[in-house]
């Protein structure tokens, strides 16, 4: 029967490597290197905000730099997709660029909504590199207040539409 020898850091040490090989490729990312595989680098996704005003949803996504005609925008009564590209602007003089860290290429975002909305009714706007949307509620969707009266019998309670200034 051998003896194999525990050493109980060695994994310790695999692990250490692998930490340090990631750092390294996150750092050479940052540094704009294309010795590392485009797969490996880090996607840009657009930053979004979803508030709710009552009666509609309103939709912000922040895209700097993306125009209109490279957006993709579908709205179903579910969820918002945004799809586009931040296009690289080629220069005709040569490229002195000495550090860049803008993100180029193509993105996606699917963003779920909380209510069901009038994906016929959407209103949209650009402008200053923010995405707006008007997203109206389906009429069923939007909250109704209902009062309930106490001491009566329990069929006694008032539907109160939101806006009436009831409450």
């Amino acid at each position: 029967m051998a003896l194999i020898r525990w050493e109980p850091f060695r994994e310790v040490e695999i692990l250490r490597r692998q930490m340090d090989q990631l750092f390294s490729e996150l750092a050479a990312v940052e540094r704009g290197n294309s010795d590392i595989p485009s797969s490996r680098q880090t996607a840009w996704v657009p930053a979004v905000e979803l508030h709710d005003k009552g009666s509609f949803l309103l939709f912000r996504a922040e895209l700097p730099g993306v125009e209109g005609k490279d957006l993709d925008i579908q709205v179903t009564q579910d969820a918002v997709s945004i799809a586009g590209e931040h296009r690289y602007e080629k220069q005709s003089e040569s490229n002195n660029s000495i550090r860049s860290e803008f993100r180029y290429g193509s993105f996606q975002r699917v963003i779920p909504l909380p209510t069901k909305v009038q994906n016929q009714q959407v209103k949209a706007d650009l402008k200053n590199g923010i995405l707006t949307l008007t997203l109206p509620k389906l009429e069923q969707e939007q909250n109704k207040v209902v009062k309930i009266n106490l001491g009566q019998s329990q069929s006694a309670t008032t539907t109160i539409e939101p806006g009436n200034g009831n409450a």
